[in-house]
């Protein structure tokens, strides 16, 4: 295997049921989803133990992104292969059907919460499709305190207590560890966070599922010790544009794990940097990754990485194409 020269890495989605999901992801990606049951999660690119995204073709298909960084860990993370030893980011796309429960997610500060393996649970949304009825919840109404939250999970009144705004397509929602929240109402959003699978769940607007005939579990005395209730509304962050020509690209997202950039073109344009992991998520379109004189298709649903020892390669739209471009801070 340390044979092989890296090149650009498509991966096969991951299809997750959830109770909440709906069948929309198959508008999304090309991959047929499994059976009838709803599907609320397609994990793109993901380095749990219990969920491996493996490559999708090439002579790299079907290993796995945990071998590739143990065996490939400086020509795939550059200048940061001794900082991590899996994959930092956990990346999905979510159809959000039914209404996700009222969550929360611990920052560094309630390490106590956190069980070893994880770490803290700063996420962001891109917002993809909404319908009639989305809606997401984000942040708490001044005012609300520990008791007062806690009367209203016993009273099934806590959407009284939380910030609330009608999401549109193109919307990017930073959700900070210790930020109460909550969406769906036939909302599909890009959803990226840190590679952690720490959730305590507040409320769950009376849910059955119908796998077991019970309702899911709460954590309501983690969850109540994890929210920040210093944190107001959360609002969608605005766009910066960086460049125009050859093709529009904006930061849409920006904090100490992640910065998501949005790209849109018809013309040949620069994907990808020196040294440095970039991840590449096609929301809209399609085109080719060209490296090494070889062509490599991205389309609409695709994810591709391109491990830091590429460095910059070239994207050329079919017509045009919409991509999101994920980078890790410095430092992250």
């Amino acid at each position: 295997m340390n044979q092989i020269s890296l090149y650009p890495l498509r991966f096969e989605p991951i299809y997750q049921y959830r109770l909440w999901g709906g069948r929309q992801l198959e508008n999304l990606l090309t991959a047929p989803l499994p059976g009838k049951d709803p599907i609320g999660e397609a994990w793109l690119l993901s380095d749990r133990d219990d969920h491996q995204s493996q490559v999708a073709e090439g002579p790299l298909k079907g290993s796995t992104i945990g071998q590739l960084m143990h065996q490939f860990p400086e020509q795939l993370m550059g200048k940061y292969a001794e900082r991590f030893q899996r994959f930092p980011l956990l990346l999905k796309f979510l159809d959000v059907h039914e209404m996700l429960s009222v969550q929360v997610h611990p920052s560094d500060k309630h390490s106590e919460l956190i069980p070893p393996g994880e770490s803290s649970k700063t996420e962001a949304w891109v917002v993809l499709d909404t319908g009639p009825k989305s809606k997401i919840y984000a942040g708490l109404k001044q005012g609300t305190t520990e008791q007062s939250l806690r009367q209203a999970i016993q009273d099934g009144h806590v959407e009284d207590h939380l910030e609330s705004f009608i999401p549109k397509p193109g919307n990017s929602i930073l959700i900070t560890a210790g930020t109460v929240h909550a969406l769906g109402g036939d909302v599909v959003v890009f959803e990226i966070q840190q590679n952690s699978d720490v959730t305590f769940r507040l409320y769950d607007w009376n849910h059955i599922d119908p796998k077991t005939g019970k309702p899911r579990e709460l954590q309501v005395d983690q969850a109540l010790t994890c929210i920040d209730f210093s944190e107001g509304a959360v609002s969608p962050v605005m766009p910066v544009v960086e460049e125009v020509k050859p093709a529009l690209r904006e930061r849409i997202l920006h904090c100490d794990y992640f910065i998501v950039c949005r790209l849109h073109g018809e013309l040949q344009f620069k994907v990808g940097k020196s040294d440095v992991p970039r991840i590449l998520v096609c929301i809209a379109g399609g085109g080719h990754i060209e490296y090494n004189a070889n062509r490599y298709p991205i389309n609409k649903g695709d994810v591709i990485l391109l491990p830091a020892i590429l460095g910059e390669c070239s994207c050329y739209p079919n017509t045009t194409i919409t991509l999101l471009e994920i980078s890790i801070p410095e430092g992250a």
